[in-house]
């Protein structure tokens, strides 16, 4: 989630199975209707300002259908979970390569959040100059990038530019179209299309990139290869998806929001109001301790299975997918226990039964047993995350969702760096057994800080009630 994610989100009423009158009203008042006949200039002047709009110009009356739209977005997030699942597999790759220690790989897991502190200002930007056409190819075009360099197997330090300017593209369009999605009708059901799709790239990644280095014996950079070929795909259909999409049209559809008269400028007093809710920071404490476990599992689990348990490196990679494979499951599986039992009290039971899978886990040492331990594992964390957002949702005034989301997510990206990279250097001097005891802690500290968030108001409750 990034900074762009503060402005108001397009309506998109062709998935509404509803209307509800305020919201209705501002996604029919788009003023692009009556400029139609205008904007229909001749191929070659379009394709000449295809990405270049300038605040005078006037945005195409064509668009793409909001269906391939949707699903151009679910291939982007395909490759995202590829690209992010795939850094643990490669962990003792780089080791192997580059000669480094368990400290010194670490530094892969710091630099990711940089792309998504710098996305959190440009995003803004390239919405402002180009509109989401921008975002569909200035995105892509960081993933090529970074991919190209690594599949070049660099020295190490040119590696972590690369991998901080892959980082910045999926800041970008993870925030982007996560914020488009929030903005729809049914936000729920898109948002899940997306997260299911972020998932599957999760647990295919791993697979894939595990045969080809240990069955197919090829070197690491090899993956990047494929690497590259999915983001020149997600480039081709996300171009071809939002092509229309431009920063015209983007005006138009938030021309209601002050905030696009600063040109990019936020309202102090927006941004500092969701400080001011202390459900703010819970929810950040939180999402920095469950972002950070799911990174710290996924980061470390193929050294600690090859190492400790000894497995190969087939199973060990293999283990990273069934972990992401479980969260995909326990997602969309405990979703309905979740909606019948209660988000508060069904994700004090998930943590619960996470900690003992985690101590399932630390006791047995038989490989195929553990990879199965930790798929549960997965399984139980998977909730974790749709729980947060919730909780948000219900607690916050709904104008303060946005940002706090933004905020929140943002918080989640640096403990997802800080945590596997504290768990690394803690493997540098302890040994990587100290994977289970880390683990279990920060399920522990995950746990105690989800018990601090305040019970959920009724559903038919003011949000401004809720949280003072």
């Amino acid at each position: 989630m990034t900074s762009s994610n503060h402005h108001a989100p397009e309506r998109e009423p062709l998935l509404s199975s509803t209307s509800s009158g305020r919201e209705d009203a501002l996604s029919c008042s788009s003023p692009r209707e009556g400029g139609e006949l205008e904007a229909r200039t001749s191929s070659a002047s379009y394709l000449g300002k295809w990405l270049v709009s300038s605040s005078h110009g006037r945005s195409s009356s064509r668009q793409t259908s909001i269906i391939f739209r949707i699903a151009a977005s679910m291939l982007s997030f395909v490759v995202l979970g590829m690209m992010v699942s795939t850094l643990g597999v490669m962990v003792p790759q780089f080791e192997a390569h580059y000669g480094l220690t368990d400290f010194q790989v670490s530094f892969v897991f710091l630099v990711w959040p940089v792309g998504y502190v710098v996305a959190a200002w440009l995003n803004s930007v390239i919405h402002l100059k180009f509109g989401q056409r921008g975002i569909a190819a200035i995105g892509p075009l960081f993933h090529v990038l970074m991919t190209t360099v690594a599949a070049l197997h660099p020295p190490f330090p040119v590696l972590l530019i690369a991998l901080a300017v892959g980082s910045l593209g999926t800041g970008i369009l993870d925030g982007s179209f996560c914020a488009w999605a929030g903005g729809m009708e049914n936000a729920n059901v898109v948002q899940g299309f997306l997260h299911g799709s972020y998932s599957t790239g999760a647990a295919i990644g791993p697979f894939l990139a595990g045969t080809m280095l240990s069955v197919g014996h090829m070197p690491w950079f090899t993956w990047y290869y494929v690497l590259l070929g999915a983001s020149v795909l997600e480039a081709a259909v996300l171009i071809l998806a939002f092509r229309f999409e431009d920063s015209k049209r983007y005006r138009d559809d938030h021309e209601q929001d002050p905030l696009l008269e600063a040109q990019g400028e936020t309202a102090a007093d927006g941004k500092d109001t969701i400080f001011r809710h202390w459900v703010t920071w819970i929810c950040a404490a939180y999402f920095l301790a469950c972002i950070g476990t799911e990174n710290a599992i996924s980061g470390w689990i193929v050294v600690f299975m090859t190492r400790v348990n000894h497995a190969s490196d087939y199973l060990a990679s293999i283990s990273s997918s069934g972990f992401w494979i479980g969260q995909a499951a326990g997602r969309l599986a405990l979703g309905i226990v979740t909606h019948k039992v209660g988000v508060r009290t069904a994700t004090i039971v998930y943590l619960i039964a996470a900690l003992g899978f985690e101590m399932l886990f630390a006791a047995v040492h038989v490989p195929e047993l553990s990879a199965v331990a930790i798929a549960l594992l997965g399984f139980c964390l998977g909730p974790l995350f749709p729980s947060g957002v919730f909780m948000v949702t219900r607690l916050l005034p709904r104008e303060l969702h946005v940002g706090a989301i933004s905020f929140v997510i943002l918080i989640g990206q640096v403990g997802g760096a800080l945590l596997p990279f504290a768990l690394g250097a803690l493997a540098e001097t302890l040994g990587i057994q100290v994977f289970q005891v880390v683990v279990f802690a920060q399920l522990v500290v995950t746990l105690l800080i989800w018990l601090a968030f305040p019970r959920l108001p009724p559903p038919s409750s003011p949000c401004e009630d809720r949280v003072e």
